[in-house]
């Protein structure tokens, strides 16, 4: 039996996106009967230092924890270090487990990771998948970091190119990302739109009476505006900041913040330097077997993605939202991907960046229409039913590995 071997620098137990979505697919297909294997390091995305075990099983998937420098998160040079670290154990590692015909999938964490996976399938014999949750170095470009401007960022990106042109399948996580992909001219068949998940069997809408977390956080009786994930420089929280201070003086709405990220304490700090704490509560992340009830808490989501970001990176935390039965307020480009989701399915409300008064009206309006709000939750669950649940997902990975592994056999 040939393995699938998974890429990425986090995986279960730790709680990142990309781990959780890694760590379900990893776990699934070894239920199926396949061998799978996860390459990653010791870390935990918020804990660097975690040394978690060198190798263990995990619901049957075996589990590879490379040695490499833990500084984290807090500088560029420290976390460049950290993704440089894992290179090199990554392709010593992968140079030693794969044989030929196995199938090597990498993930976008660190950047450039299938760079790499290129060099390894082309010396082992292995099929390459790249599975993009979002594209470097366009992001970088894009969020103004240092050292990806000009030629060296159109360098980088003819490097990543190259190793999508040499992969089997490149996975991505929505339509406007496979625009951008087509555009720099990779080839239509082997770009594969599979968008993200969340546990939407587990996850379920909760009446706020049943929720105890409600009660718990001293939130009943309170319209709750909620936002649940990372807060980073993808997303924008100045209109979310202005419709607050144009909502001081109503007593029922409270925004509420669960997670973590670039911009949750920078966020923190601009509410308390405009005085608008009791406006607002922040919540570090929470276990994933709260989830089910930390999603319920709020009426609604807000989500935000700057527009110039449209197909190079996808809030996959909607897919959470709609499965607690919550509507969506999406601060984003009316014409971009999360917009027309939202729009298409009248599952809330779409606000353009920087319009603070549209989102302070639109807030005061659901806050008093019950009817209108749950119905806007419902068309929420019936979206994600309709198209994005985790098993809809899973079967379309399954499809695909089926259908490279059998190309392999011909």
């Amino acid at each position: 039996m040939k393995k699938i071997i998974f890429l990425n620098r986090f995986f279960a137990p730790d709680h990142s996106a990309t781990s959780q979505l890694l760590s379900d697919l990893a776990f699934h297909l070894a239920a199926c009967g396949n061998d799978v294997r996860v390459l990653t390091s010791r870390q935990r995305y918020d804990q660097p230092r975690a040394g978690l075990p060198e190798t263990e099983t995990i619901g049957e998937v075996a589990v590879y924890r490379l040695t490499t420098t833990h500084f984290g998160r807090s500088s560029l040079l420290g976390r460049g270090l950290d993704y440089c670290s894992f290179y090199l154990s990554m392709w010593r590692a992968a140079l030693a487990l794969a044989e030929r015909g196995d199938i090597l999938v990498a993930k976008t964490d660190p950047p450039l990771l299938s760079v790499v996976a290129m060099k390894v399938a082309r010396r082992r014999g292995l099929r390459l998948v790249t599975w993009q949750q979002d594209l470097y170095p366009e992001i970088a470009t894009l969020l103004g970091l240092p050292f990806v401007k000009g030629p060296l960022g159109r360098g980088l990106a003819r490097l990543r190119d190259r190793s999508l042109r040499a992969a089997e399948a490149n996975v991505v996580v929505g339509d406007r990302m496979a625009d951008r992909l087509r555009s720099r001219g990779l080839s239509p068949d082997r770009i594969h739109v599979i968008p993200n998940w969340c546990n939407d069997e587990e996850i379920r809408p909760i009446a706020r009476c049943d929720n105890p977390l409600r009660r718990e956080w001293g939130l009943a009786g309170r319209f709750v505006v909620g936002y649940s994930g990372n807060l980073g420089r993808a997303h924008e929280f100045d209109t979310v900041l202005g419709a607050a201070e144009q909502l001081r003086d109503e007593p029922s709405i409270v925004f509420l913040l669960i997670g973590g990220g670039n911009k949750f304490d920078e966020l923190r700090r601009r509410v308390k330097e405009r005085s608008l704490d009791g406006l607002f509560r922040f919540i570090p992340y929470q276990e994933l077997a709260v989830l089910r009830y930390s999603l319920g808490v709020p009426d609604l989501h807000w989500i935000s993605l700057k527009p110039e970001l449209e197909g190079v990176i996808f809030p996959s935390k909607l897919y959470g939202i709609a499965a607690a039965g919550r509507p969506i307020i999406a601060i984003a480009a009316e014409d971009g991907e999360i917009g027309s989701l939202v729009r298409s399915y009248d599952c809330g409300v779409v606000i353009a960046p920087g319009d603070s008064g549209a989102l302070a009206a639109a807030l005061r309006d659901l806050s008093t229409d019950p009817c209108r709000l749950a119905a806007m939750g419902q068309r929420a669950r019936q979206m994600l039913d309709s198209d994005f649940t985790r098993r809809q997902a899973f079967a379309r990975w399954r499809a695909l590995l089926s259908d490279i592994t059998s190309r392999s056999e011909t």
